[in-house]
């Protein structure tokens, strides 16, 4: 009997193999790892056993949904290293784990195969076989099993039994039905299973009010006329600003001033007016009809709609008069309006998550999301969810998911990296980042690797946005129409989501305020006229950037990104891989000058042998250009090209010299 270790329980303590970490986990299994439908989980487990018995492993997953556990080997890579790959047939949560034990026929076998080479009797030894394979057929009626018995017991000759002892159907046959004796498990783990739109996307924004030509309030017909154009530049998702009733209550005039004229329309994110809140249009862009329809008509053209999804009110919301307990109220009675020192929103009211009646108002607050489902939106961006209690979203995002798990979440929060961190922990599926005040190369180089391959990896996928209605970086102000190309040519590069706030960004809008660091005549309170044709728009290179994106499995993932030594500060270069797919590009920082550099390529990570000669073909611009080796040279002109997306193409051999290309 094995003695019980010390607080174990005693069939614990006979455990020899032992699960020391399984691989990928979040915060020891907290929260859990994220993929897209489609993918291939690599589990990873280091896992060990006393003296020299052979140990077996198996990975073990369960879909959502499902009460069978399935069954993957896991395959022994080296210093106590064993790893599988299971595949994610479904939406949802999975359930994995490890399971380890001391595999006592292989270890048998293995001490057969060793005497018999020795020259060493083995009689003994075939009958302590027949012990263990008669334990294996009480957990299995298996022909092969029985017969087995018989010959390693003496019911055959020598030679039989050795051949018996030693054949392939016998191993195979104790593989599906030897016990696992005091087999050791690790906890469970969890990986959240998205569809591919939660993982490589480009966002669309642009406000519905503003898309008349004449100056007038917008509407969703207007808007859904806009869609050809949306779709025409390649974007998977159009993102819409709030679409509800806005309140006349402290309503904002342009950028942000304290008083509002007659004609002025107001801030979409002060949500709630006598016409209803959360879940009712704004009566001059229409009805839900109107709405289910644009739905639609973005459906037909391959784009997904996202709303905004902002949890405040209006004073003039309904729920103010209808349930006051969800708002704070202060000594003197009035309610606190929401402040983003030195930003003050006189026309917006937070909720109290912590009110009397929380409960209530968060589920509520969940049904707003339901809501819009049911209408046919998957996609939202959900607006400072930073400044919300973080059990909040882990409860209201598992609720949605729950009904609707083809759901996607994009978290707007420009806040301390553990708690964008969070969020993404606790179920959003991209975030925000700070690409858009990164501009040197150092500081490019160590926040992409650090979103892009580290562990955060696991958990938080980013989405670079050069600007947002809310912000607009002083690099662009005085970059120039080669910094907007820069700019987005990183973001949807490096990332495999990426966003833009149009038309004002591919018009190339660089007038900034002189109080904050946001367009003048901002969007956000004043109706404004684009004229998407105008010179100088970057409409066909976005075009272009999203076919490429599409066309290119490597910059559709993150975790291949690679970054390649050049001798300027000045130009970036980087590469992405996926099988036989590989994109290297190469970008100058700096908007005013031209610059020149040598690039010392990793010609590993792109799959390359040294000194081998291979084309790269510039996708912007379509310039080829033959390179051999590792050190290469580039020179960037940013009035003609800022970057270069180079596919590299490789030459085929021929018999008698390189012809054509792979």
């Amino acid at each position: 009997m094995c003695p019980s270790a010390p607080g174990r329980p005693l069939d614990d303590a006979c455990r020899r193999a032992v699960v020391l970490a399984v691989r990928p986990v979040v915060d020891g299994g907290r929260y859990p790892i994220k993929r897209a439908l489609g993918d291939r989980l690599i589990v990873e487990a280091d896992i060990v056993g006393d003296g020299h018995d052979l140990l077996r492993a198996v990975a073990i997953d369960r879909a959502p949904g499902t009460a069978a556990w399935r069954e993957t080997e896991l395959v022994a890579a080296g210093n106590d290293v064993w790893h599988a790959t299971i595949d994610l047939p479904a939406l949802g949560h999975h359930i994995y784990g490890v399971v380890a034990w001391v595999d006592s026929f292989a270890t048998w076998r293995r001490g057969l195969e060793k005497k018999l080479a020795a020259g060493v009797d083995v009689s003994v030894e075939l009958l302590e076989g027949a012990l263990l394979v008669e334990a294996a057929r009480a957990h299995a009626d298996d022909p092969i099993l029985a017969h087995a018995v018989t010959a390693l017991r003496g019911g055959a000759d020598r030679h039989a039994r050795l051949a018996m002892a030693t054949s392939e159907e016998l191993l195979v046959a104790m593989r599906r039905a030897a016990p696992r004796a005091n087999a050791d498990r690790s906890p469970d783990q969890s990986v959240l299973v998205e569809r591919r739109l939660a993982t490589f996307s480009a966002w669309y924004e642009m406000f519905p009010r503003s898309t008349t030509s004449d100056g007038s309030h917008g509407s969703l017909r207007d808007a859904e006329a806009r869609l050809e154009y949306v779709a025409d530049l390649g974007f998977d998702i159009v993102y819409l600003p709030p679409i509800h009733p806005i309140g006349t209550a402290f309503r904002k005039g342009p950028d942000n001033s304290p008083t509002a004229g007659p004609d002025d329309p107001g801030s979409p994110w002060a949500i709630g007016g006598p016409e209803g809140g959360h879940t009712a249009i704004h009566p001059q862009l229409g009805t839900l009809a109107d709405f289910d329809r644009f739905v639609t008509t973005a459906k037909a053209r391959g784009i997904e709609v996202a709303l905004d999804i902002a949890f405040q009110a209006s004073p003039d919301h309904p729920w103010v008069k209808e349930h006051p307990a969800w708002f704070k109220a202060r000594p003197d009675g009035t309610i606190q309006y929401a402040e983003n020192p030195p930003k003050k929103y006189q026309d917006v009211y937070p909720f109290d998550f912590e009110s009397a009646d929380w409960r209530a108002l968060w589920a509520a607050l969940r049904d707003v999301f339901v809501f819009w489902c049911k209408h046919g939106v998957r996609v939202f961006r959900v607006d400072n969810p930073h400044t919300k209690p973080i059990r909040f979203w882990e409860w209201c995002l598992a609720e949605v998911r729950a009904l609707y798990p083809d759901t996607v979440f994009l978290a707007e929060a420009f806040t301390r990296p553990k708690l964008m961190y969070a969020l993404a922990k606790v179920g959003f599926s991209q975030g925000y980042t700070y690409f858009t005040w990164r501009t040197s190369k150092h500081d490019l180089e160590a926040y992409a690797t650090e979103v892009c391959t580290s562990n955060v990896a696991e958990y938080f996928r980013p989405s670079f946005w050069p600007t947002t209605p809310d912000i607009f970086p002083e690099h662009l102000v005085h970059g120039g129409r080669s910094a907007f190309v820069q700019r987005v040519v990183l973001a949807a590069t490096l990332g495999a989501s990426y966003g833009i706030y149009g038309p004002a960004y591919e018009l190339c809008e660089a007038v900034p305020r002189r109080d904050a660091e946001e367009l003048a005549r901002n969007e956000k309170y004043q109706i404004r006229t684009w004229d998407l044709d105008r010179e100088g728009s970057l409409r066909h290179l976005l075009a272009r950037l999203n076919r490429i994106r599409h066309a290119h499995p490597a910059l559709q993932d993150n975790r291949s990104l690679q970054f390649h030594q050049t001798d300027s500060e000045l130009v970036m270069c980087y590469s992405k891989r996926e099988e036989d797919d590989t994109i290297l590009v190469v970008v100058n920082l700096d908007p005013h000058h031209v610059h020149r550099a040598w690039i010392d390529l990793d010609l590993t990570a792109l799959g390359l042998a040294p000194d081998e000669q291979f084309q790269v073909h510039d996708l912007l611009g379509d310039a080829r250009y033959n390179w051999r080796g590792s050190r290469n040279f580039v020179e960037i002109d940013p009035d003609s090209a800022p970057a270069h997306v180079f596919e590299i193409r490789r030459f085929a051999r021929s018999e008698n010299q390189f012809e054509y290309y792979l």
